[in-house]
């Protein structure tokens, strides 16, 4: 059965011809005919997670061609052009700067290929082919979408035109990132000598960016300096300038190491992203090393590389307190015992159950630990104690993690 008749969204759809032929070597990259290649990658709308490819097709455009066999396999952070053919659920790309830019059938588009793991929204994995697929997250995400959320609509359609390269190779975002990811193994280790704060949940939307957010902000107003990061998830900017904006000094997420997403990687991958992520935090940059490193790991603890990650050498040594979010009082209950079932005891429970006083006081009678509104953790002595800090220093060491 092809992807064709099984994909929501593809049923009985028929890949119209591209617009503009280009004639592709014996090597499948395209000869490159400057004036309307260039002037297409120029007006396409480019997405966030392409960023980094973005201000280079900016610099030069014309160093840019296109591989248009479509039996070529994408891999994961392979840059795609590709048609708008029917909007969807995701009626905006975001852009570089995230601005939300509203598509339009027919508009062309650039994004990378990468799965995808939202259990309020898509399940989606990579196609094995440049047919049509799915625009699986406003980031810009090319999947293929295997299952959804019964209430959102289905899926953007786009139809691949050619995968970007340059100098005859296929063009990923690891080779314009900022950062490389390294080995958990040969990672230099600053982050040891940095407190550093984990904020988990147990589910997608249950508070943790926020929580995170407001625990830089309240930790900022003690005159701390923080640096923050989300390690795992979907690329998107809206977590990255939340943190920015809560006052973090320094923010990256796994887009800055060359990944539109983490879902699909083998776990040993998922964890040189952490690893390299939390020590390029604790390094010193721009006016020195930070106070203390935020880092938030996506989805929740039953997602099967944040419950991996959570009991691996390279957490461990790292990571000195987790504070846990969660979406209601039974869910906090139970995300209690699994962390501890994990040694990984958290020292709050904050998140979206804290914006119900009922379900905050049901949680307070249920557990032990302390569990803190959210916007609370925005005040500096409430920041300091969830992130086991004191003014004297770090106090926290080995707390949550045993």
């Amino acid at each position: 059965m092809s992807i064709l008749d099984t994909s929501p969204g593809l049923r009985g759809y028929a890949p119209r011809p591209v617009a503009t032929p280009l004639r592709a070597d014996v090597a499948g990259v395209a000869s490159r005919t400057p004036d309307p290649l260039v002037r297409r990658l120029l007006r396409a709308k480019k997405a966030y997670s392409t960023r980094f490819v973005a201000a280079a097709i900016e610099a030069d455009p014309a160093a840019f061609g296109l591989v248009t066999d479509l039996a070529h396999p994408p891999r994961p952070g392979d840059v795609v052009l590709a048609r708008v053919v029917t909007i969807g659920q995701h009626k905006r790309l975001e852009s570089p700067v995230s601005r939300r830019q509203i598509l339009f059938e027919g508009d062309e588009i650039v994004v990378s290929y990468g799965s995808r793991y939202a259990a309020d929204q898509f399940h989606a994995v990579i196609p094995e082919d440049l047919g049509p697929c799915h625009l699986a997250a406003g980031g810009g995400l090319a999947s293929r979408v295997v299952d959804q959320h019964a209430s959102i609509q289905d899926a953007t359609v786009i139809e691949p035109i050619g995968l970007l390269s340059r100098a005859n190779r296929v063009v990923n975002l690891s080779a314009f990132a900022p950062h490389p990811v390294r080995a958990a193994s040969r990672v230099r280790g600053a982050a040891s000598r940095v407190p550093v704060v984990a904020v988990v949940g147990t589910s997608m939307n249950s508070g943790k960016s926020t929580v995170l957010a407001c625990l830089a902000r309240g930790l900022t107003a003690a005159g701390l300096t923080v640096h923050a990061g989300k390690a795992t998830g979907t690329g998107a900017g809206n977590d990255a300038n939340h943190y920015t904006d809560a006052g973090a000094a320094r923010v990256v997420d796994f887009t800055d190491f060359g990944l539109p997403s983490t879902f699909g990687l083998s776990f040993e991958e998922v964890r040189d992203v952490f690893a390299t992520m939390t020590d390029v935090l604790a390094s010193p940059a721009g006016h020195g090393a930070p106070d203390v490193v935020l880092v938030e790991i996506a989805d929740g603890i039953f997602q099967g590389d944040t419950s991996r990650l959570l009991t691996d050498a390279a957490f461990r040594s790292v990571v000195d307190r987790v504070v846990f979010a969660a979406g209601d009082a039974l869910g906090a209950s139970g995300g209690i015992a699994a962390l501890g079932a994990l040694g990984c005891l958290p020292s709050v429970v904050s998140g979206v159950l804290t914006a119900s006083p009922l379900a905050t006081a049901e949680a307070r009678a249920a557990l032990d630990v302390e569990v803190v509104p959210t916007f609370d953790l925005c005040l500096p002595s409430v920041a300091l104690t969830a992130a086991g800090l004191a003014p004297a220093g770090r106090t926290g060491a080995g707390h949550a993690v045993a």
